[in-house]
């Protein structure tokens, strides 16, 4: 009983951080925000923390199965007089890997921006820009690493039972492990908001379901694959 309620109380937890990430988006980021024509610290602080709000909304669920199931091995655990511990603390290490991300992305944004590759209100202002993320992103799906990464996140078990360990930090470390990997899985298919527009909710939800669709439903590595070729296309579309 006490194990049921563990796992609702952690589904709801993750939830509630993904509920809060969308309402943030819909009706607060572009609130918060304006047209960036000089970076200051506070401009790119700001920007680090969309990034990082949208990477927890986008992320968070499709990596609900996996949190769940280190509820699960958590439960079992106990069960052999192991000491629980939350999935919580598995969740705050993924959270922390899509972070570094942010990061990551926010100071290449900001590179970008002064090569003029980017507009005032962060989408494109060079259609070769546009077409080579496009492409880029596109010929990612097909490399190994791509496809390594995805295999691990869509198939978790062996990695969490190799560096299971008890502890909340050891939790943390697990997360920030496998969130590493959906980073490597994921990581230009966020790039395409960069032609999108950072900010653009129909292109930030389309690239939250594709997340989802390939971590998510059976043959996600041939759904990946698809994928690859439709941002190919659309990406000579683009340049012809």
């Amino acid at each position: 009983m006490q194990g049921t309620a563990n796992r609702i109380m952690v589904l709801v937890t993750i939830l509630l951080c993904i509920y809060l990430s969308w309402y943030y988006m819909l009706y607060r980021m572009t609130m918060n925000m304006e047209p960036v024509a000089t970076w200051s610290s506070y401009d790119i602080a700001l920007l680090f923390l969309i990034w990082a709000i949208m990477m927890a909304g986008m992320m968070l669920p499709s990596a609900i199965p996996v949190i769940l199931l280190v509820e699960k091995i958590s439960q079992k655990r106990k069960q052999h007089n192991s000491n629980y511990t939350s999935p919580i603390f598995f969740s705050l290490g993924y959270i922390l890997a899509w972070a570094s991300y942010s990061l990551l992305i926010t100071l290449l944004q900001w590179w970008f921006h002064h090569l003029t590759l980017l507009t005032p209100m962060m989408d494109s202002a060079n259609a070769t820009f546009s077409y080579s993320i496009l492409i880029l992103a596109g010929i990612y799906q097909f490399t190994p690493f791509k496809q390594r990464c995805l295999q691990l996140c869509r198939s978790p078990l062996a990695v969490i039972n190799s560096h299971f360990k008890e502890g909340k930090l050891s939790a943390i470390y697990l997360g920030l492990h496998h969130g590493t990997y959906c980073v490597g899985c994921c990581l230009m298919l966020m790039a395409i908001l960069f032609v999108s527009g950072v900010m653009n909710l129909t292109w930030i939800l389309i690239l939250t379901i594709m997340v989802m669709i390939e971590k998510a439903l059976p043959q996600g590595e041939v759904l990946s694959k698809a994928l690859g070729v439709m941002l190919i296309l659309l990406g000579l579309s683009y340049a012809l």
